[in-house]
């Protein structure tokens, strides 16, 4: 059964160890393994870059992007001057890349973000931007692979429409069976608890505009 401390990032009794220090809900873990062992058969290091993450982990990447502690991008992932938005117009440029504290989906125990570590050229680092998944970039066969093959093992892709709210996200996997269920038990209602109860930047323009953020920005796509 999924509390609503599970789904909000703030509890990880729903969680096994996945490898490292990744943790996935223990379903979502056997597909996972079996999905990479497919991998292995078609010439691919299938990995984990980030999975479970907590709600502190996003408590303090949201609060360092809107205080200017970290870089805060546009759609064309280039740096804004966070001095020249208004508090509405700062949270939407977040919300773009990153999920509101207690309504992200990686504090479900459902969701990877994957790439191939063999397949970075020396020199470079893993971005997660798109332009690595795509045609040339350097995931792209990987990108094909998951395509053609991760329904097989019940995961799909949340993040695809390239003009959503919420940024294009090729490396973003989800385990339905288990992520369809979270995303019933979301609601503004439960996410309107936490931003009474945390510390969470710029909650008073989140609490007035909360309809319109869930269903641009944190409702799953139809």
């Amino acid at each position: 059964m999924i509390t609503i401390a599970m789904l909000t990032g703030r509890s990880t009794d729903h969680l096994v160890t996945l490898g490292g220090s990744h943790r996935l809900q223990f379903n979502a873990t056997k597909a996972f393994l079996a999905m990479q062992q497919a991998a292995v058969k078609s010439g691919f290091k299938l990995q984990s870059a980030s999975a479970f993450r907590d709600f502190s982990r996003q408590q303090l990447i949201w609060n360092e992007k809107f205080t200017g502690l970290r870089p805060v991008l546009d759609a064309q992932s280039q740096p804004l001057d966070i001095t020249t938005l208004s508090e509405g117009e700062l949270c939407e440029a977040i919300l773009h890349w990153s999920a509101l504290p207690g309504a992200s989906r990686h504090h479900w125990g459902t969701e990877i973000d994957v790439y191939d570590p063999l397949r970075i050229p020396s020199g470079q680092t893993l971005q997660l931007e798109p332009w690595e998944y795509e045609t040339g970039g350097y995931f792209a066969e990987l990108n094909h692979w998951l395509t053609d093959n991760m329904a097989t093992f019940d995961f799909y892709r949340p993040f695809t429409a390239k003009n959503a709210g919420v940024a294009y996200e090729p490396w973003h996997i989800s385990y339905w069976p288990l992520s369809h269920e979270a995303e019933q038990l979301l609601t503004p209602e439960v996410i309107k608890q936490v931003l009474l109860q945390e510390d969470i930047c710029g909650k008073n323009w989140l609490n007035s505009n909360l309809d319109y953020v869930f269903e641009r920005y944190i409702k799953a796509p139809e």
